[in-house]
């Protein structure tokens, strides 16, 4: 005890010590994930102060608690202190060097500190208001009640408190559709912007250049935890762990702005914000630099409040409520303080509209091992809670939206009640609808036997009250609106309502809210259910219950009433309609044929309205409110006039990938399946992690649980019955041809054994693209090619552009060739094949009963050897039609060697691609011998190689020959300049084939083009299609050319 001061033992008294272990551990604890790793690169710095360095080895796997015990090993206590305090300036997480070094004073040495748990840690320089402040605020703050807690309960907010995702963005409206308030990611956003989770101490922290914000604003859907983490802010500050630069942080909640008395000051609102004695609000507004306002729920605004900018009031006292929160959020009041304002997306352009916000963050949920913990928080036993939790993680739907925090408290509430009964956890609903419906059905359980029999009119009523609010986009009502709807049961209100007391002038009133605004939307749809027992008309007039008003507000709008309509699907489900009756709440299922009429209408383009057998798939939400219904034969009638589903650039997460997926398996005519440009994002616990972010930007990719999915859609389509268990086989009118596209999706190795799976037992499948997904590699390709060797594959067309595969793939892809009867198209095209890749599969092609049609092998970095290797395939392929071999530097030499298999009378080649492969005049004529000895030979494209004129000369010679059926030629980029179009003026008068030339991208001059149009003018040729590069040429050239294409209707001339 001698290291303590008299005056700081009489301070501290009986609060409890803990050691220097502790405080590092809770301020390594504090660290984001990135800043931990900042720190762990710190002290493995060999030049950091002098100091011995722990190595990388020992620290690279750390964590929290190793560290600690690794920094202590090394250093010892004091020197430990020092160097952490040395690493968080370093890394510029100055507060918790402040921290480290203020608890060291207030200390004395680092043996002993006083705890940092609720009892404040007093300095002797602090004012005695800002002392008895922070007192207040771990007193009111400490706390919270669960949203179905009674009298006397409440739950220890340091305790239950998880940590959530937190990103920095920066969002505009636009970037906000499909918001969802169940915690639909926004991974939209999320894709163009790399994303780290960052700590709530460091939301001020300043960027690379220094410059820190004054004003943050923290988004987050519905339920996603902005209020918590708002509370969670106090409870921190006033337990000096983060934003120990503010003299003062003061909580509004906006709820209570919406009830101010309407001559509120800024005075009134500040000591509205102090729970306790009156504070010196003259005093705290004269630093206003320390000073921080956390403005929890602008979005609960109420809508007549207006944001317009206003001037300083000059008698502050006087200012209208409206005036005063619109001063402080527009910076007119207070400019120099800080601000953090948690809203709704949704809020987000009113917001913009008065505030220029200097950072954003996003919440983005519990991650998977963030989950965990809160199981373990909730339950407080470890036995209750690893059950719970393996128990949901085995249920993929309702993990995945454990993701939002209210509903991981929701799952958590049920699940604990159904733990407690004898049936355990072996049932349990699985849709967003299910668990609020078992949730209301376990709130009403406590009710007495008098209450339940009225409870049926209570919710009626409650329904009415939750549309009108949904209408108005209204989420608080007074009392009076309450008991216009005769909700005046005190027994029954507290289960159903939130009440809030609210201070207006001398007296207190009471306003009212749903637990949650998910909970008012699932009332406003249970509103277009109930069954009318003669209430209605006893009611205030309300919104209609014409349930097409609804839906096509729906339409109409981005976000509004997006969960009520998938509510409404969801309550049609047969369990969740008996689960409703158990309560006395009867469903009509009256308005099922609207609802199937709505969902096939909202697909349709106004073009595709007129063409009802076109009808496509364009977005997910249809597909989000088949799955609440999760009824097997209204979801196959619903889906029956989809033929396709075509969804490019979607960022899908577990939720959706489920989602989708159930869709597609009930899909009974589904005829091609495309998803180009979308990522398939899945939470991992190793992200929490992993040390190396270059590959998180957008989450962790796991597209093969999702194409797993979609497998089993296939398969379901491919056998004619449902895959649903227990469910009656039905026969299904499916397409005998399927494409499947996912070019560009981001997609790994391991879906592509999912894939295989499809491929063997879904014969109907017959395009398969998988271009541009550079991580699928051979591994991917040797998984893929087990299910192109069973015999029932019919695949025809397979596309593996820009894969990252080698020669190694080719050999897989050769062995299984043989067993491919039906493939027309290979694509390999941009591959680091080689030539030895080349070789390969030119082993296979040239075996009896292959019937390839189309090779794709452009930018495959071959050379002269693979023409070799092709020159003997293409006499014995008689098949192959379309050979690509687009910038590949093949060279003269190269179609010296190819020319060989294309002189041979077997080859039927009709289309060769060569352009950019380093060709000059020298090849012109090998091909000009070519073309008289290829009949067959439609289309040659020389592109983007340097021919020359006297290249064309010599060509010209082959094109003229009567043998000769070439139809399309193309020399763009060619280096041709006017010398060359008396030659081609020459094939056009000979050539009765050729009807496409392209010449774009080559100066010819205005001389040569005229006489091209003199020829063409007066011959009786069959181009009907002529491409030219247009800069160059004068106007009186190009009148030449328009007036050609008046005289010869037939010809068609393009400019580049």
């Amino acid at each position: 005890m001698g290291g303590c001061s008299s005056r700081h033992c009489a301070l501290s008294g009986n609060t409890p010590k803990i050691t220097i272990e502790e405080v590092l551990l809770r301020a390594l604890e504090d660290l984001s994930e990135q800043d931990f790793k900042k720190f762990r690169d710190a002290l493995a710095d060999r030049h950091l102060q002098g100091q011995r360095h722990i190595p990388w080895g020992r620290l690279e796997k750390a964590d929290r608690l190793d560290t600690k015990r690794l920094m202590l090993s090394f250093y010892g206590k004091e020197e430990a202190l020092d160097m952490a305090i040395a690493i968080f300036e370093r890394i510029q997480c100055r507060d918790k060097a402040a921290m480290i070094q203020e608890k060291r004073e207030e200390g004395g040495k680092a043996e002993w500190l006083p705890t940092l748990g609720l009892a404040p840690l007093l300095d002797s320089s602090s004012p005695d208001c800002q002392r008895k402040y922070k007192e207040a605020i771990l007193r009111e703050f400490s706390h919270i009640k669960d949203q179905n807690a009674r009298m006397g309960e409440n739950v220890d907010l340091h305790t239950r408190y998880s940590k959530l995702v937190i990103v920095t963005k920066h969002l505009d409206e636009e970037q906000r559709e499909h918001i969802m308030d169940m915690g639909r990611k926004h991974v939209e956003i999320m894709k163009e912007q790399a994303s780290s989770s960052i700590a709530v101490g460091d939301l001020f922290k300043p960027d690379s250049k220094g410059w820190a914000p004054k004003v943050v604003v923290l988004l987050g859907a519905a339920g996603m935890g902005k209020t918590v983490t708002a509370r969670k802010i106090m409870l921190d500050w006033a337990s000096d762990k983060l934003f120990m630069e503010f003299d003062y942080v003061f909580y509004i909640h906006c709820r209570e702005g919406n009830l101010l008395t309407p001559s509120s000051s800024m005075d009134d609102l500040i000591s509205q914000c102090y729970p306790g004695s009156n504070l010196p609000v003259a005093t705290v507004l004269a630093q206003p630099e320390k000073l921080l306002f956390v403005i929890d729920g602008f979005d609960e605004l109420r809508s007549s409040f207006d944001l317009l900018p206003c001037e300083p009031c000059s008698q502050p006292e006087e200012r209208q409520v409206e005036d005063t929160l619109s001063s402080l959020l527009c910076r007119k009041v207070l400019p120099e303080s800080s601000l953090i304002i948690t809203t709704r997306p949704a809020a987000l352009q009113k917001l913009g509209k008065c505030l220029v916000c200097e950072r954003y963050a996003e919440i983005l949920g519990f991650s998977e091992a963030e989950r965990k913990e809160y199981f373990h928080t909730f339950f407080q036993n470890t036995e209750q809670a690893t059950a719970a939790f393996q128990f949901v993680r085995g249920n993929e739907t309702l993990f995945t939206m454990c993701l939002v925090p209210i509903v991981c408290w929701i799952v958590c509430t049920v699940v604990k009640q159904q733990l407690s009964r004898s049936g355990g956890l072996t049932q349990s609903p699985k849709t967003t609808t299910g668990i609020y419906t078992l949730y209301l059905s376990a709130l009403l359980q406590s009710v007495s036997s008098q209450l339940k029999q009225d409870m049926p009119g209570v919710l009626r009523r409650l329904c009415c009250l939750a549309a009108d609010g949904v209408w108005k986009q209204k989420v608080l009502f007074e009392e009076k609106e309450v008991q216009r709807y005769a909700l005046d049961q005190r027994e029954a209100l507290p289960l159903l309502l939130n009440e809030h007391i609210f201070q207006r002038d001398i007296s207190c009133v009471s306003t009212y809210s749903f637990i949650h605004l998910s909970f008012q939307e699932f009332f406003a749809a249970l509103f277009y259910l109930l069954e009318d027992e003669g209430e209605a008309r006893d009611l205030p007039a309300g919104p209609t219950r014409d349930v097409k008003e609804l839906l096509e507000s729906h339409g109409n709008s981005r976000n509004f009433c997006v969960l009520t309509v998938r509510f409404l699907f969801g309550l049609l489900n047969e369990e969740h309609r008996r689960k409703l009756e158990e309560i006395g709440c009867r469903i009509t299922p009256r308005i099922t044929q609207e609802l199937l009429a709505w969902l096939q209408n909202s697909q349709k383009t106004a073009l595709a309205l007129l063409m009802p057998e076109m009808a496509v798939i364009r977005n997910l939400e249809v597909c989000h409110c088949l799955y609440e219904l999760q009824d097997q034969q209204f979801v196959v009638a619903a889906l029956d006039p989809f033929t396709r589903v075509y969804l490019q650039g979607f960022n899908l997460n577990h939720f959706d990938q489920m989602v989708l997926s159930f869709s597609v398996k009930n899909i009974p005519k589904l005829e091609s399946l495309e998803m180009g440009h979308c990522s398939f994002l899945w939470d991992d616990p190793e992200d929490c992690v992993d040390p190396q972010p270059a590959k998180k930007a957008c989450g962790c990719i796991r597209p093969a649980r999702f194409v797993d999915g979609i497998s089993g859609g296939c398969l379901s389509n491919a056998a004619g019955a449902s895959t649903c268990p227990g469910s009656r086989a039905e026969p299904r009118g499916s397409s005998p041809h399927l494409p499947c596209r996912f070019s560009q999706c981001q997609l790994t190795s391991p879906c592509c054994g999912a894939l295989a799976f499809v491929i063997s037992a879904k014969p109907t499948l017959t395009d398969l693209d998988l271009a541009g997904n550079e991580d699928l590699r051979d591994d991917g390709v040797k998984l893929l090619c087990e299910g192109l060797r069973c015999g029932t594959c019919q695949l025809q067309t397979l596309r593996l552009g820009c894969c990252n595969i080698t020669a190694t793939s080719c050999k897989d892809l050769a062995a299984v060739l043989g067993a491919m009867p039906s493939l027309v198209q290979l694509d390999l095209s941009d591959n680091p094949l080689e030539d030895g890749g080349v070789q390969e599969l030119c082993r296979a092609l040239a075996g009896p009963g292959r019937s390839l049609e189309k090779l794709w092998l452009w930018r495959c970095r071959l050379t002269e050897a693979s023409c070799r290797t092709l020159a003997a395939v293409l006499p014995a392929s008689p098949s192959l039609k379309e050979l690509h071999l687009g910038e590949n530097e093949l060279g003269d030499r190269g179609v010296r060697r190819l020319s060989k298999g294309l002189q041979d009378p077997a080859c039927r080649l009709q289309i060769l691609r060569l352009w950019r492969c380093r060709l000059t005049k020298a090849s012109c004529r090998t091909l000009a011998a070519v073309l008289p000895a290829s009949p067959s030979l439609k289309e040659l494209h020389l592109g983007g190689n340097e021919l020359g004129d006297r290249g064309v000369r010599r060509l010209s010679k082959g094109l003229q020959d009567p043998a000769c059926r070439l139809q399309i030629l193309s020399l763009w980029q060619c280096r041709l300049a006017g010398a060359c179009c008396t030659d081609l003026c020459a094939l056009l008068s000979t050539s009765q084939s050729l009807q496409h030339l392209d010449l774009s991208e080559n100066d010819l001059g205005d001389g040569s083009v005229r006489l091209l149009c003199e020829t063409l003018r007066n011959c009786t040729c069959v181009l009907k299609v002529l491409w030219l590069k247009k800069s160059g040429l004068n106007e009186e050239t190009l009148q030449k050319l328009a007036a050609l294409q008046e005289v010869n209707h037939n010809l068609n001339i393009g400019y580049i």
